[in-house]
């Protein structure tokens, strides 16, 4: 995932400035040749857009990123810049900053990110802020959407919780948000994890947790997802109830997911090992921090006496 944005977004966000942040578009490309266009946009952030220097990094894998360039007084700046290959345009109107690549190559693969410097009075610090970051992937493989999306629910106690299981798509780029039936959206008791390779086609799978309480469990949460092939929502409402035979296999009315009692029986059942694995593992910890804690004391004592 877009690990920089992530981090700024977390780092802006602790100190009370995540409206600062500009929001880039599309979150992924992939494409073999032509043009691309990324946008980037400063609606929700309060700096004045028209005298605002931005600037575009680039980002290739296991690198750190690298300027390429930045935008000032209608003007494109930077040593090293393709004026034949790269085009910046503002769009006051729409506060929109839009980098076009031209004539694309495999050496094009990246991830980019608009920033801007933005000083805090009450801080007197500067603060550079990235965007969310667009990843252009140069290939002729082209993108691919889920083949295959469910939600799993698991009751323990007083709390249920839905996992939002969402496979093989490409490339590994995807937003994953729960919303409650105000369609507001859930952050508190959400887990996600990386997206990880699923097949030997290269294509990734990704899973979302959220726990909700006894007094919330006849609420109706949706998990979306939006990739670079396309936008999807489901409604975890619409696995509470068990499937009768003849549903055993069956695509619900508005849903593309296709629900398994099997299915949802065997990766329940992993999932509530690898939470039992974890739990195992903190109570062995914690009991040899007590053997430890003792004998370092019984070795004390020996040695006072």
């Amino acid at each position: 995932m877009l690990l920089l944005a992530a981090l700024v977004a977390t780092a802006a966000s602790s100190c009370g400035f995540a409206q600062e942040i500009p929001v880039q578009s599309p979150m992924s490309i992939t494409k073999s040749k032509g043009s691309v266009r990324l946008q980037c946009n400063f609606k929700d952030v309060s700096e004045a857009f028209d005298t605002t220097i931005i600037h575009w990094y680039q980002q290739k894998a296991n690198k750190s990123p690298q300027r390429i360039l930045y935008f000032s007084d209608g003007k494109v700046v930077d040593d090293g810049f393709q004026a034949d290959r790269y085009f910046v345009e503002k769009v006051s109107r729409q506060k929109l900053c839009i980098l076009t690549i031209n004539d694309i190559i495999p050496d094009d693969t990246a991830t980019y990110y608009c920033a801007y410097w933005h000083t805090h009075r009450a801080w007197d610090i500067w603060i550079k802020y990235f965007g969310t970051g667009t990843k252009l992937i140069v290939s002729n493989k082209g993108n691919s959407p889920p083949a295959h999306s469910e939600i799993l629910q698991k009751n323990h106690g007083n709390q249920t919780t839905y996992v939002c299981l969402i496979e093989k798509f490409y490339p590994e780029v995807i937003r994953v948000t729960w919303t409650d039936e105000a369609h507001k959206e859930v952050t508190d008791n959400v887990v996600q994890g990386d997206p990880w390779k699923a097949t030997k086609e290269g294509k990734y799978s990704i899973s979302s947790w959220l726990t909700v309480s006894a007094a919330n469990k006849d609420k109706n949460y949706h998990c979306k997802y939006e990739h670079e092939s396309k936008e999807h929502s489901l409604q975890a409402q619409e696995f509470n109830k068990p499937p009768s035979q003849e549903e055993d296999c069956s695509t619900y009315p508005g849903n593309s997911t296709v629900f398994n009692r099997d299915h949802l029986m065997h990766r329940t059942a992993y999932l509530v090992y690898i939470v039992l694995l974890l739990k195992s593992s903190m109570y062995y910890l914690i009991i040899l921090f007590f053997i430890y804690r003792r004998w370092a004391l019984t070795k004390h004592e020996g040695k006072k006496a």
